[in-house]
């Protein structure tokens, strides 16, 4: 009787252990750093309308590194310990850190990327980290001065008014922009583009800005700069995504500006299908 038992027992485990092997364990939160702080935005408010937006939207936990000092010296703690990014699958940089401009203060912030954890950068990112007196002029890709602009994919130097900006996304740009129309921003800063792009070998543009503005003299100019592109950095080919957009808190709280974010951040972390959505366990919830 126990023998008989025992084989239907047994039976019954050969036949669940091909549903048992097919049950893959759910996927862990991608740990991202949010670094936030520094002069002339309200990243108190922004900070956390990047945090919700995002683990809204991605399987994804982010934490803060944030200060309240609103200089262009912002006391971060990345600019003295390069092993901030430890434990962290995805580091955003939101920081204006535009007076920091020491080569070794800028190698800390590089060093987790130069290892291989993916960066997205964020509006005044852009701005920040000027070890060269001639950030205003095309610095030479490779160069000490330059090594922000090589992680980022891009130089820029400056920005125009704050007026709206249409923003055109690039046919066949690939996932992160699969799908996007045409977005019309509040007001919004056009940040400048200080040299061909395409100078930078490992840069994709997904979106282009276009804004009109007009002088006092009722003169309209109309300025037009890559506002969203891709890049690989580094020996290991880092992924970073980066945009331009994010001034004011009614464009951060967009949904439009949420979702672009959120699938630069998966893009990087290589959790982005090719149709734009979440990789199987990380979409909301874990989906």
């Amino acid at each position: 009787m126990i023998n008989r038992i025992s084989r239907r027992l047994f039976a019954a485990l050969l036949l669940a252990l091909p549903a048992l092997a097919l049950a893959a364990p759910a996927a862990k939160p991608l740990r991202v750093l949010l670094v936030t702080g520094g002069c002339c935005h309200d990243y108190a408010a922004q900070k956390d309308l990047l945090k919700a937006g995002l683990e809204a939207r991605a399987h994804v936990v982010v934490e803060h590194m944030h200060t309240p000092d609103k200089t262009t010296k912002p006391p971060l703690p990345l600019h003295t310990d390069a092993n901030y990014g430890k434990g962290y699958d995805v580091i955003i940089h939101d920081e204006c850190a535009a007076a920091i401009d020491d080569p070794a203060a800028l190698r800390n912030v590089l060093q987790p990327h130069v290892d291989g954890i993916p960066g997205v950068n964020l509006h005044c990112a852009m701005h920040s980290y000027r070890v060269s007196k001639d950030f205003r002029q095309p610095l030479k890709p490779g160069s000490e001065g330059a090594a922000w602009f090589d992680y980022l994919g891009l130089q820029s130097s400056a920005h125009g008014p704050k007026e709206p900006i249409t923003i055109t996304f690039a046919q066949d740009a690939g996932p992160i922009t699969r799908g996007m129309a045409v977005w019309v921003t509040g007001n919004e800063e056009l940040y400048n583009n200080v040299q061909d792009p395409k100078n930078y070998p490992g840069h994709r543009a997904l979106a282009t800005g276009r804004q009109i503005t007009t002088a006092k003299d009722g003169t309209k100019r109309e300025a037009t700069a890559v506002v969203a592109w891709t890049n690989e950095f580094g020996p290991k080919k880092t992924r970073v995504f980066s945009t331009t957009i994010g001034h004011n808190n009614e464009t951060v709280a967009d949904a439009r500006y949420l979702d672009l974010v959120t699938r630069g951040l998966l893009w990087a972390a290589g959790k982005l299908n090719a149709d734009g959505t979440p990789a199987k366990g990380y979409g909301p919830g874990g989906k």
